[in-house]
């Protein structure tokens, strides 16, 4: 019994000097003198009671009263424990209160970030109206103000083609199906969001279809000779730029933008297709008897197809013409006449193989606007 007073005493003052050194710690940050005086003069005291208990055990003195000593060193040990466990609840509390502050700070820089995105994305997307060209003149066209529109022109392909994706996945379409036969062979994708690009690659080839030629899509369409072609293609530009393509198509549905766009959809979209997202057939009706559909899915066609539109007028306005080219698959990747869309992904290959052109690419005298292909995968995959 007296061992056992002697073994409670140690283990009592044991638990004291740990519930002190966590105070002394405690105490550091953020430094409070009295605490840390505090501490260290029970950290003195419990090391000569130490100091103590040995002393005692080596020359035999026991306590007399050992179930007292044992019942005192249990109070004074839970006491201890209960201190240490206050101070680790302190110190958890003010780590709690630290991340809750970086918390409040982080979201308050992701609001903000998310302000400066959304302002940024108004100024690019501004009515789609390219006010950066408003004094352009046909005798200072550059290959940069062609660059301007091209760039307003994928953005606005993009857009729609989203659109149609989402609508794909929520009528239960197969868009494994669709990507293969819209790049007509297996193409093995780095992602899985990546089959976007396909459908991309398949709305670009339908909408730049006949882009070399003035007509575009519109055999029948009447044009003047040709030393006047130049300046009806830039007047076109100049007065579709700053409409919205809805606007322009209500004041002017008989104007060759407007057969454009009637006769771009009615390629484009499919009618099984049209069905399928939309349960009839109302938008093409109206389209086929010279009207357009006040949807969101054609406003957003119709704002692509006006972007399309513009570029063509554009590219007919610069002498010598703007020609249009894309890469075929299999063709090496080169950066002089591409850019890859999906170069975030380290290719393996030594030299990388295009898989299909997702946006085509220009020609504007010696300048080359690169296309956007897709590089492929399946070179990798059967190194592997």
């Amino acid at each position: 019994m007296a061992t056992e007073a002697l073994l409670a005493k140690l283990f009592a003052s044991i638990s004291t000097v740990k519930a002190s050194y966590a105070q002394l710690q405690y105490a550091q940050s953020p430094y409070d003198p009295d605490e840390i005086q505090a501490a260290d003069g029970v950290l003195i005291s419990e090391l000569k009671t130490l100091s103590e208990i040995k002393r005692c055990y080596l020359n035999k003195q026991f306590d007399p009263s050992p179930e007292r000593a044992i019942l005192a060193a249990e109070s004074k040990e839970l006491l201890s424990v209960i201190k240490t466990y206050e101070i680790m609840g302190k110190k958890l509390e003010s780590q709690l209160q630290l991340k809750e502050s970086e918390i409040i700070f982080l979201r308050e820089k992701l609001e903000e970030t998310n302000r400066q995105n959304r302002s940024i994305e108004k100024k690019l997307n501004q009515s789609g109206s390219l006010s950066v060209l408003d004094n352009l003149h046909i005798s200072g066209l550059s290959p940069s103000h062609f660059t301007t529109v091209l760039r307003h022109t994928v953005r606005s392909i993009r857009s729609f083609v989203k659109l149609m994706v989402n609508e794909m996945r929520s009528t239960g379409w197969d868009i494994e199906a669709s990507v293969n036969v819209v790049t007509e062979q297996n193409v093995v994708f780095w992602n899985e969001d990546h089959k976007c690009f396909a459908i991309e690659s398949f709305v670009c080839r339908e909408m730049f279809d006949y882009f070399n030629t003035p007509n575009f899509s519109l055999p029948n369409e009447s044009l003047p000779d040709k030393s006047k072609l130049q300046e009806l293609f830039f007047g076109r530009f100049s007065e579709l730029k700053s409409f919205k393509a809805k606007e322009f198509l209500a004041l002017k549905p008989g104007s060759p933008f407007a057969k454009f766009c009637r006769a771009k959809y009615l390629k484009l979209i499919h009618p099984k297709m049209e069905s399928s997202f939309f349960g009839n057939l109302n938008q093409r009706n109206l389209v086929n008897t010279g009207q357009f559909p006040d949807t969101n899915f054609f406003t957003l066609f119709a704002e692509m197809a006006k972007r399309v539109w513009l570029i063509h007028c554009l590219a007919f306005s610069f002498e010598p013409q703007v020609s249009i080219f894309q890469v075929e698959k299999g063709c090496r990747f080169s950066e002089v006449y591409m850019e890859c869309v999906n170069d975030e992904m380290e290719v393996e290959e030594s030299e990388p193989q295009v898989a299909f052109t997702a946006v085509p690419g220009f020609r504007i005298g010696k300048t080359v606007i690169q296309c956007q292909v897709y590089l492929s995968q399946h070179q990798s995959k059967r190194s592997n």
